[in-house]
């Protein structure tokens, strides 16, 4: 176990985390909503420093990343656990872990050793995904710290309920995220996540306020959070921030404890992005969809194909120092390492 980061002491051996907007107060014995941070006496551990349960070198399409090193591959990692209790995960065997099996597994890597399989593996990137990265906060880190002066960048694919605290101390180690905002109700956030919906907003908003290059992913699922309206809102609070912020809505398949609703109907997907760009964003994407025109990159300004996809692949590209190169507009992203 390490001693955690971001939390307080207070009286009778209590202490308050302060890693993610839940923002625990913890008796000692206890656990926070993650399951995976430890009051032992008044000093709050965490639990999963040394256990990582997965690691993968995947594209950096597959985060979803589209306008970050398109091409290039992503050294991935998770440990179990998670902040949230989405009905509908798709990664629950390990995010839920410490909560359904009362278990937290995982192989001991230390932070030196998942940045020297990175660059081994030829990857541009470390991604801290597949479950909340918030919550292996100090292993995320402590890597992000060790792999930062390799020239490798840092992506978090995150649930966003992050603090501003958390941010703070990671940023300069930051350099991407996708982050999913799950709806636009925040009814819904408490129903199916055991959340809220405005640290997930403001958490977007505070890392485009930090130059961390930000994308945002949305599940539909049919007769939830897939209304004309509700997407519409969505769109309008994303352009609020920066019209070029890259979102992709991504096809729904009943999964854990959410088996009801059907897979969402390709038809809704592609009606949601012509909402999107509706609404003014440059860049909406179809996920879920291999082979959808919805996977490529069209340039905002000509309309003309700048990046063609079949599923998590490039298979060309026609942007050049950062500029599509059929009429030398400027594309939001970060295309090359520096």
């Amino acid at each position: 176990m390490k001693e955690a980061y971001l939390y307080e002491r207070l009286k009778d051996d209590t202490v308050r985390c302060f890693l993610c907007s839940h923002r625990c107060l913890i008796k000692a014995g206890g656990r926070g909503i993650c399951n995976v941070r430890e009051n032992k006496d008044g000093t709050l551990f965490t639990l999963v420093y040394d256990k990582v349960i997965a690691r993968n070198a995947d594209p950096i399409e597959k985060k979803p990343i589209y306008h970050f090193l398109p091409g290039t591959r992503s050294y991935s990692i998770a440990t179990p656990g998670c902040n949230f209790r989405c009905t509908f995960c798709q990664n629950a065997d390990i995010s839920q872990m410490p909560l359904d099996l009362k278990q937290i597994l995982g192989e001991s890597i230390p932070p030196g050793q998942i940045v020297e399989e990175a660059l081994a593996t030829g990857c541009a990137t470390i991604s801290y995904t597949y479950t909340e990265p918030t919550i292996y906060f100090e292993l995320a880190l402590d890597t992000a710290t060790l792999a930062t002066p390799k020239g490798l960048k840092n992506v978090f694919v995150t649930n966003g309920y992050m603090t501003r605290q958390c941010l703070d101390r990671i940023h300069p180690y930051l350099h991407a995220a996708n982050v999913d905002l799950k709806s636009f109700r925040d009814e819904f956030y408490k129903k199916h996540c055991g959340a809220k919906l405005k640290p997930v907003l403001d958490s977007i908003q505070a890392m485009k306020e930090m130059d961390v290059w930000v994308e945002v992913t949305t599940l539909l699922i049919p007769g939830l959070n897939d209304s004309e309206e509700e997407l519409k809102e969505i769109a309008d609070f994303l352009v609020t921030i920066d019209p070029g912020i890259p979102w992709h809505i991504s096809r729904f398949h009943p999964t854990y404890r959410l088996t009801a609703p059907p897979p969402t109907p390709a038809s809704t997907i592609r009606k949601a992005r012509e909402i999107g760009y509706g609404r003014g964003l440059q860049y909406v994407y179809t996920g879920n969809l291999p082979g959808d025109e919805g996977e490529n990159t069209f340039c905002h300004q000509c309309g003309k194909l700048l990046i063609e996809r079949f599923g998590f692949y490039v298979r060309q590209t026609m942007i050049r120092g950062g500029r599509c190169q059929h009429c030398s507009a400027q594309i939001p992203g970060v295309w090359e390492i520096d």
